[in-house]
């Protein structure tokens, strides 16, 4: 952990973790009588709570979006865009991260231990869906006292969960950012994460997920899911640029071991996360993404799912992103547009891949900022302004 902290960090911060007793139906047909939901909060909420922004995590996100905890070196996996004078300025806003339902993170999950039974729920955990955390969200805002988000904003899944408040909950956000992300996945999508758990649930030490009463991990399965999702978010342009066909050792070796340099981090990649991530969170996470498709309960019409939107939309797609190409930000850009929607739509020229939306891409950066003051803008004077300025 940095002995002092830079003029634009967040500093320490300290996860919190709310109860919830209220149950909430899923769409899955179950019902969680009580759950967690692990949160963190940067800056200060305003007098009026109208300069909240929620900041929906992607598939192996979680709460712990900027700053630093004690004892850490690394910071929060968005803290190059979360700081005083960031793009997202907690000077300005009350920033909000959480670990999802499902997660592995402190909220509710599979890793989590079940009231029910006084031990982990691990596959008896429920599926969710993106419904489901929006839901749990609104609730998450109503126990914080915001009536209405500044802005709602994601990254990948996260984006989907962006986009679906806007349809569950169109006057509960004023705007909604939605980043390197699509409307539903495509056939080649639903076909990786597939792959991903199969890898995971053929492990032998996956026990049909009751791995935990054994004390296994299926760490094998684990790794090859991360290396396979992995390849997924990097461009074969940054690839090239990162690894080329750079050697380890400048030779061949006439074996089966890892010899090039992108084998080798694959395998650190994904040794990694089979430590730090459970694998009942990753199948159900996966299943998350397969399910999500906002216009299936409108005639499979997008621009009719979100006629009933008011917020005002910015939407980002980077070039090599192939995950979730510019061409699906795009179908979200055209049912707006059809919808009669006030939305702006920006692409963004990098190597990265789907990877970019983590990244400090100066220009990316930059249409990050310009976006964010526009929403700073529309923050109503509070109560405590309004009689300072009479």
């Amino acid at each position: 952990m940095p002995t002092t902290f830079a003029a634009d960090s967040v500093g320490l911060v300290t996860p919190q973790a709310i109860e919830f007793t209220q149950p909430l139906a899923l769409a899955c047909g179950r019902t969680l009588d009580q759950y967690t939901l692990m949160v963190e909060t940067y800056g200060e909420l305003n007098a009026d709570a109208s300069n909240a922004i929620l900041i929906c995590h992607a598939l192996s996100g979680h709460h712990h979006v900027a700053g630093y905890y004690e004892g850490d070196t690394k910071p929060g996996w968005w803290d190059s865009a979360i700081g005083p004078g960031k793009p997202i300025d907690t000077n300005r806003f009350f920033v909000v991260g959480l670990n999802n339902l499902g997660g592995c993170h402190g909220s509710s999950g599979p890793n989590q231990i079940d009231p029910k039974t006084g031990k982990p729920y691990g596959p008896d955990f429920p599926l969710m869906t993106v419904k489901d955390w929006v839901e749990s969200q609104a609730r998450l805002a109503d126990y914080l006292g915001i009536q209405q988000w500044a802005a709602v904003i994601g990254g990948s899944l996260g984006g989907m969960q962006a986009l679906q408040w806007s349809i569950t909950y169109p006057d509960r956000l004023r705007h909604c950012m939605v980043i390197a992300a699509a409307p539903k996945l495509s056939a080649q999508n639903i076909a990786f994460n597939e792959v991903a758990r199969q890898a995971i649930s053929k492990d032998p030490q996956f026990h049909d997920g009751r791995y935990y009463d054994v004390g296994e991990v299926p760490k094998t399965g684990l790794m090859l899911a991360r290396m396979v999702g992995h390849i997924t978010y990097l461009s074969d342009d940054g690839m090239r640029e990162k690894f080329g066909r750079e050697m380890k050792e400048g030779k061949l070796r006439f074996d089966f071991n890892p010899q090039f340099e992108v084998e080798s981090y694959l395998q650190y990649q994904g040794e990694r996360f089979s430590t730090a991530f459970d694998a009942n969170t990753y199948l159900l996470m996966t299943k998350a993404l397969d399910y999500y498709d906002p216009a299936s309960e409108f005639n499979d019409d997008l621009s009719l799912a979100l006629q009933q939107a008011t917020a005002k939309f910015m939407l980002i797609a980077f070039t090599t992103d192939w995950r979730f190409s510019p061409e699906r930000s795009r179908e979200i850009l055209d049912a707006l547009v059809d919808a009669g929607k006030d939305v702006s739509y920006a692409e963004v020229d990098s190597p990265q891949g789907h990877d970019a939306f983590l990244i400090p891409i100066p220009r990316y950066m930059e249409i990050f900022r310009a976006y964010m003051e526009r929403i700073a803008a529309d923050i109503p004077p509070s109560t405590q302004e309004k009689g300072n300025a009479s």
